[in-house]
């Protein structure tokens, strides 16, 4: 009888620093692993396979049951030693070394259901992976993703000397569509600050957090992770941490530093528990730092009542901040900073947001339009 190699052990080592995404971890059909060229049924850990798989002869020896195990073992120590440097050395953020865990850890599941070492993989099995993950659902910014993190991880195993070449580097991952970001209307803006209540301290809360999120375009991260000392009162602006831990400076108008005033004089000390962080400036329910799914949950419970149907999300504000800027005549450059983006480019998808925005005016309403 074939000893199957054990995916869910490499879930469990490479996870146990980490979170697994559950939505990852179902096996395809035999008909999704054809379609996309991946490994036989028949290489599956047999609780795991499609019900088909046991008339299928077994196809791996112990040596190299065995070989394959190893390679998952040495893969994820080099995947902790990546992950670490991408925290420490590069500086990204929490969330985007666990978005590339997340990503690794699919593939040294998919390399270990093909009995591959994951170091030893070429682009072929790459290829495979990101055909199998696309036919799983995952959209086209996703997959390039995931083709992004494989190059970045694999120039560093050769950087170690593990490997001497970069497989992925031979992989085209899938263009993403331009997709223009969603963008709320100011008379919509002005309707959703007016709805939290003034008279309860939460509602005081969220109306600051709204005021900021508009006026300010930080990232709900950003946001989650402001601390008292951060707002500048005397200057109007909030020191914001952002990408790669990089400091900013954002301005924000009178309405919002008045909201920000508003909710620390009369309603901070309220939303406060016995252990709160004091550092803290925006506090959940139980008086914890407030999360970043706390701020998802109550924009949404706001923005149902003023776009019945729209899916509005913090990074929707922040979207509408940098649309709105462009349309007051603000240079991109200036908008780029405000925003931390690195690279221009990043930015340039709001001025095609103005675009289609002034076409949609002139073709409602100039007469010689139609």
């Amino acid at each position: 009888m074939r000893t199957a190699l054990p995916v869910s052990w490499a879930r469990t080592h490479l996870w146990s620093r980490g979170r697994w995404d559950a939505s990852s971890s179902e096996a395809p059909s035999s008909a999704s692993w054809a379609d996309t060229g991946g490994p036989d049924p028949g290489l599956l850990d047999p609780r795991e396979a499609p019900a088909d798989s046991e008339t299928r002869k077994p196809r791996s020896s112990r040596g190299a049951f065995v070989a394959a195990t190893a390679g998952v073992r040495r893969s994820g120590d080099a995947v902790e030693d990546f992950l670490r440097h991408l925290g420490g050395e590069r500086n990204l953020s929490p969330n985007t070394v666990a978005a590339y865990r997340r990503d690794l850890a699919q593939f040294v599941e998919f390399c270990a259901r093909l009995h591959v070492d994951p170091l030893r993989a070429d682009a072929k099995a790459i290829r495979r992976f990101l055909a199998q993950r696309m036919t799983l659902g995952d959209a086209r910014t996703s997959i390039a993703r995931k083709a992004s993190c494989l190059r970045t991880y694999y120039r560093f195993v050769v950087r170690r000397k593990l490997r001497p070449d970069n497989p992925a580097a031979l992989v085209t991952a899938p263009k993403r569509g331009r997709t223009l970001p969603q963008v709320i209307r100011k008379s919509q803006v002005e309707t959703l600050l007016d709805l939290p209540p003034g008279d309860d301290p939460f509602g005081t809360r969220d109306r600051a957090i709204l005021e900021v999120l508009y006026g300010a375009g930080v990232r709900v991260g950003e946001l989650a992770a402001l601390d008292l000392e951060d707002v500048d009162f005397a200057a109007a602006r909030l020191r914001v941490m952002g990408k790669g831990r990089k400091e900013r400076l954002v301005p924000l108008g009178q309405d919002g530093m008045d909201s920000l005033r508003r909710y620390i004089t009369h309603a901070r000390g309220r939303t406060m528990r016995e252990g709160s962080p004091p550092a803290a400036l925006f506090y959940n329910r139980k008086g914890r730092r407030i999360g970043q799914r706390d701020v998802r949950a109550m924009v949404e419970k706001y923005a149902k009542e003023v776009i019945p149907g729209g899916k509005v999300s913090p990074h929707t504000f922040r979207h509408t901040f940098a649309t709105h800027l462009l349309e007051g005549d603000a240079d991109l450059r200036s908008v780029q900073e405000l925003l931390g983006h690195v690279d221009v480019k990043t930015t340039q998808i709001y001025t095609h947001v103005s675009r289609e925005r002034l076409r949609k005016v002139y073709d409602q309403a100039h007469p010689r339009a139609h």
